[in-house]
């Protein structure tokens, strides 16, 4: 079973239980999935803020993490991992963050989960408005061949 943190546009979050990835997909893509609080289809996946893997499974994915490491490579995992999951599911929409955090603030663009660069000035606009960001190194994008 996996666990994913759900939100709607009406601002509740809550949680979804399903078999696996493909079986929220279908949920969602078949209009399935809807809010407790007030009913609407409008939901989507929210970057959850925990994930707890236990030894065994370590294994099998290929995120390999030694039983007692030293705290700063279990923190490079994790980071690597959560770098992963915003780049999986995160869109990217480069220098146009501010302008597209405030489409979605209010209601000029449908909510998602967005990604990318803002000015320190915007970044203090946003906070007035109201719109928090949670500041995440990336790795750097690969080289494009010539």
């Amino acid at each position: 079973m996996m666990v994913f943190e759900l939100a709607c546009a009406c601002g509740a979050l809550f949680e979804g239980w399903f078999a696996d990835r493909a079986d929220f997909e279908r949920q969602a893509d078949g209009g399935l999935l809807a809010c407790p609080t007030c009913g609407s289809r409008q939901v989507r996946k929210v970057l959850s803020p925990v994930r707890s893997v236990r030894t065994a499974d370590r294994q099998g994915a290929g995120a390999r993490v030694a039983a007692g490491a030293a705290p700063e490579a279990a923190a490079r995992h994790l980071l690597k991992n959560l770098q992963e999951y915003v780049l999986d599911n995160f869109e990217d929409v480069g220098t146009r963050l501010c302008e597209e955090s405030l489409k979605v603030r209010y209601g000029l663009s449908a909510p998602r989960n967005i990604r990318g660069v803002a000015t320190e000035a915007e970044e203090e606009m946003l906070a007035g408005e109201g719109i928090e960001l949670l500041k995440l190194p990336m790795p750097a994008k690969p080289e494009e061949d010539a």
